[in-house]
C-alpha cells in the first residue's frame, strides 16, 4: 500500500505560489482560509534566499491527532490525515501542536471562537462519500479517488513540490541530490537544480559514446 507524502525541493522553488492558487481554485477554499502558503527565508540576501512550498505534511506521528480532545484527526489506508469537521470543536490544540502550521479556522470572532478547522486534505477528501457534494463542500476535491494526485503539486511548474507515493517521490529525490553531488563546489542555486545554461550559440553536448 501507498504512503503518500509531500517532498518540497527548495532548490527549484521560484516562489510563484502556483500551487497556492492551484489548491484555492480546485477546493474552494474558504476566505481568509490558506491550505497551503509559500515561505521565503532570507528574504532579499543574494545567494541565501529559500523559498519552500508550506502545508500539511501528513505526518506519520502526526502532533496534531495526538492533542485533539475529541479525536476528530484519522488517518487513512495511504497515510493521509483527514479530520472529520462534524466532530471539531474548533480549540486550536491542532493549530499549536502543529510544526508547519497547517490547520486553519475561518473565523477570529468575540471569546475565541475559530470555527470548524481546515487544513490540506492531500485532495482527499473527508469521511463522506467520494465524490458527493456534502464532501466537496466541507472537505473540498477528492482526486485521489479518481486516481489523480494533489493539484498543488501538479501544478507546479519546476515540480520542486512532489507529492504521490513515499517511496517513487524518495527515488525522485535521491536522484537529484546524486546528480547535484556530481557538481563538485556547485551545490546550490540554479545549475544545481536544473543543470549549467549553455552559453548562447553553444550546441548541445553528444549523448555519451556518440561521436559529433
Amino acid at each position: 500500500m501507498a504512503r503518500m507524502k509531500f517532498l518540497v525541493d527548495a532548490e527549484r522553488c521560484i516562489e510563484c505560489n502556483g500551487c497556492v492558487t492551484a489548491c484555492k481554485n480546485e477546493n474552494e477554499v474558504p476566505w481568509g482560509v490558506n491550505r497551503r502558503r509559500v515561505v521565503t527565508i532570507n528574504d532579499g540576501v543574494v545567494g541565501a534566499e529559500k523559498s519552500i512550498s508550506v502545508a500539511c505534511m501528513h505526518c506519520s506521528d502526526a502532533p496534531c491527532m495526538a492533542v485533539c480532545p475529541v479525536d476528530c484527526f484519522y488517518r487513512t489506508d495511504d497515510g493521509v490525515v483527514l479530520h472529520d469537521k462534524d466532530l471539531c470543536i474548533g480549540c486550536g490544540y491542532c493549530f499549536y501542536a502543529c510544526p508547519f502550521g497547517a490547520p486553519q479556522f475561518p473565523q477570529a470572532g468575540a471569546f475565541g471562537l475559530r470555527g470548524k478547522m481546515d487544513k490540506c486534505t492531500f485532495c482527499a477528501g473527508g469521511p463522506e462519500k467520494d465524490q458527493s457534494q456534502a464532501e466537496f463542500a466541507k472537505y473540498g476535491r477528492n482526486r485521489l479517488s479518481e486516481g489523480k494526485l494533489p493539484a498543488c503539486a501538479e501544478m507546479c511548474s519546476t515540480k520542486a513540490l512532489l507529492g504521490g507515493d513515499g517511496d517513487v517521490i524518495a527515488d525522485i529525490y535521491r536522484e537529484r541530490v546524486v546528480r547535484r553531488g556530481t557538481r563538485g563546489a556547485e551545490l546550490w542555486g540554479w545549475g544545481a537544480a536544473y543543470g549549467a545554461p549553455q552559453k548562447p550559440g553553444a550546441q548541445p553536448a553528444a549523448p555519451a559514446g556518440k561521436k559529433s
